[in-house]
């Protein structure tokens, strides 16, 4: 299984596999070919049919600066190996081809090749949560030291860097106020939100504020800001919403929360290694679904559960967002997308409470729930994911 470097990505938004992951590849094809002067680009599935919502090409183009890029589209045509492919070309003056590469965005702003696995840095010897559980069992361990046994005390160096950037997100975004980018006109909602949610009771206000800080990240992602991936762009906000809120008004110290933020993180490997985070691949389920699994997690760590009820509140976290559509209006990540973040940041905190209610017995474990949702992606019709073809997606009247 991977690091967590690998999960936690901080970069610019709308899109970790849309944007953040073209521009990666186009300034790795460039570096190969520093003398080219001119190079065509092929977009595939998914990346071509919603890329002009969320800059596909305008990231690849600003990563090429200088260069001639020609971007060809081809929406229809679906490379086995994965929905967001791409092909580059290198050429020369006549416009013959001197060279090409095909790689493919597979979620969270990861590349990978065809046939070649995703996992770029393995460092745990185990895949799977029962065999995490075991070993939290016998050595007598919290995921969190798991974590830090197996990457090192280093890691807490860049998980500071990770929570300020979510800090930085979500205090940029309850102060920005305007129009988002894009066709749909959507006004920023965060600064409202906190400004109403300051003047409600106190168990009103929390969760007022939850979905403020959701809304100021989920907002400062679409309008290209700087974020980090938690599992993705699109469901960036999850995760710092509920640790910032838990901060706020828990005062749970640093330490704690990277902690918390480590635990998420190997939620998020244990998906990503065993299921998808992709929502070209299995629809918007492995993005906000994985993102409430962390989230909920995290807080049920911050909130002394054990490790079966951290497991409990990851697995429900996940169950009940299986069958979720990725289906942005226009291809922006806007409509439902902002908004889906503040309702699973709120979610997250119900598992969290469900889970320290019980005494983490449960029937269907976080295993079986990434099989699950894995399958159900598989199931979902191409409409469904990612590709502008269906549900929300068709609402006209919305644009």
């Amino acid at each position: 299984m991977d690091s967590i470097t690998e999960l936690y990505r901080i970069g610019y938004g709308p899109s970790s596999s849309h944007t953040m992951a073209p521009s990666k590849a186009a300034a790795m094809f460039m570096e190969k070919h520093p003398e080219t002067d001119h190079f065509r680009v092929t977009l595939y599935g998914s990346l071509a049919a919603t890329g002009k919502g969320h800059l596909t090409d305008k990231a690849i183009i600003d990563q090429m600066k200088g260069r001639q890029v020609e971007i060809e589209w081809q929406p229809k045509i679906f490379l086995p190996f994965h929905p967001n492919g791409m092909k580059f070309d290198a050429l020369d003056a006549n416009k013959n081809i001197t060279d090409s590469w095909q790689v493919f965005s597979v979620g969270g702003g990861a590349l990978a090749e065809e046939g070649q696995s995703q996992i770029k840095n393995a460092i745990y010897p185990f895949t799977t949560m029962e065999e995490v559980l075991d070993y939290c069992d016998k050595e007598g361990l919290a995921f969190w030291q798991v974590v830090e046994q197996f990457e090192g005390t280093s890691i807490n160096d860049f998980l500071k860097k990770v929570w300020k950037t979510m800090c930085d997100a979500v205090e940029r975004g309850i102060e920005n106020e305007g129009t988002l980018p894009g066709i749909l006109k959507l006004q920023r909602k965060a600064p409202n939100y906190y400004v109403k949610a300051k003047g409600y009771s106190e168990s009103l206000q929390r969760r007022g504020m939850v979905y403020a800080f959701a809304l100021a990240v989920a907002e400062e992602n679409a309008a290209g800001g700087l974020i980090v991936t938690a599992p993705t762009c699109g469901a960036c906000a999850v995760v710092p919403a509920v640790l910032y809120q838990l901060k706020k008004y828990h005062n749970f110290s640093e330490a704690r929360i990277l902690r918390a933020l480590a635990t998420a993180g190997l939620i998020g490997n244990l998906v990503k290694t065993n299921a998808s985070i992709s929502g070209a691949d299995v629809g918007c389920q492995g993005e906000i679904g994985t993102a409430c699994s962390m989230a909920a997690a995290a807080a049920t760590q911050l909130f002394g559960g054990t490790n079966t009820q951290i497991e409990y509140a990851a697995e429900m976290g996940m169950e009940h967002h299986l069958g979720l559509t990725c289906d942005p209006v226009a291809g922006l990540v806007q409509i439902p997308c902002i908004e889906r973040n503040a309702m699973a940041a709120d979610r997250a905190f119900n598992c969290c409470t469900y889970s320290l209610l019980s005494d983490g017995k449960h029937r269907i474990s976080f295993d079986q729930i990434c099989k699950t949702m894995l399958r159900t992606g598989k199931d979902l019709a191409a409409s469904y994911k990612e590709t502008a073809q269906g549900g929300l997606a068709i609402l006209k009247n919305i644009c």
